[in-house]
């Protein structure tokens, strides 16, 4: 009898748990993908290839290409760092990585205003020099780096940490240099978890918009990144074009989602064969 309750629990905690998910993720997606098709795809098609549409698109893969790379080796450095030494500070370094983890994206752009601004700390020497930050790539790319730095960091430092120093120490008496040990020793123990950080990642670089929307200056065509240039076609009641935008970004999202879930299944996959 009591077997039997736990199974009825059991198949209706499931089937809730499936409504939730359908509720949450995949009704949501197919009122999206319905939406931006309501005018047929044709339609579709014609508000991607818009010139503003195409300028968000290339500014948003620019920063992901930009941003990604620098976190992942600033993240893989930090979590090596965090996850292999003692050394005063250590707790302070660790707070100041997850900082944009419990900071609001608009605060941060906010701080990026404060420093580079047109009345900012840095603005007499900017000016001096003709460089421009805010409302330019380079504030764009400055706020997504802020945003998405602990993704690699927090992914990987687990795993380093579950390592252990030993055979760092082996490999440094024998011989080798910093970044042989890095590469040959460290690295191809957490390359899964390496793998899933820059994809987290590079999600998070394309579908910014709190921090970046408040550095962009929202100029069509030149800093609107595809999240920006969806508001902004939202705003001006284009609602074909928006749906059409933000399934382009959801499509873009769920490839990275997907491509991560592959490689765990593929990595599960062969740990068993292995085993």
């Amino acid at each position: 009898m009591n077997e039997s309750r736990l199974r009825l629990s059991g198949i209706l905690l499931s089937l809730l748990a499936v409504a939730l998910v359908g509720l949450i993720l995949v009704l949501p997606l197919i009122a999206l993908f319905t939406e931006a098709l309501r005018q047929g795809v044709a339609a579709s098609l014609e508000a991607l290839r818009d010139p503003d549409a195409l300028a968000a698109i290339r500014l948003t893969l620019i920063v992901a290409g930009l941003s990604v790379p620098v976190n992942t080796v600033c993240g893989v450095l930090a979590a090596w760092c965090l996850a292999k030494f003692d050394f005063p500070g250590r707790s302070l370094l660790l707070v100041l990585i997850e900082l944009p983890l419990s900071v609001s994206p608009v605060v941060a752009g906010l701080v990026w205003v404060l420093l580079f601004g047109a009345r900012g700390w840095f603005a007499p020497v900017l000016q001096a020099h003709d460089i421009r930050i805010i409302f330019a790539l380079p504030g764009i790319v400055l706020a997504t780096l802020f945003v998405t730095f602990p993704f690699v960091t927090r992914t990987v430092m687990p795993l380093m940490e579950a390592q252990g120093r030993e055979q760092e120490e082996a490999a440094t008496l024998l011989g080798a240099g910093f970044w042989s040990t890095l590469w040959r020793v460290t690295l191809p123990d957490v390359g899964w978890a390496l793998v899933s950080g820059v994809l987290l990642c590079t999600a998070r670089a394309l579908g910014e918009f709190g921090a970046v929307s408040v550095v962009s200056g929202h100029i069509r065509g030149e800093t609107e990144t595809i999240p920006l240039h969806i508001e902004t076609l939202y705003d001006d009641y284009q609602s074909v074009a928006a749906f059409s935008m933000a399934a382009l970004l959801a499509v873009l999202s769920l490839s990275l989602v997907g491509v991560k879930t592959l490689l765990e299944w593929r990595r599960s996959g062969s740990v068993g064969v292995t085993a």
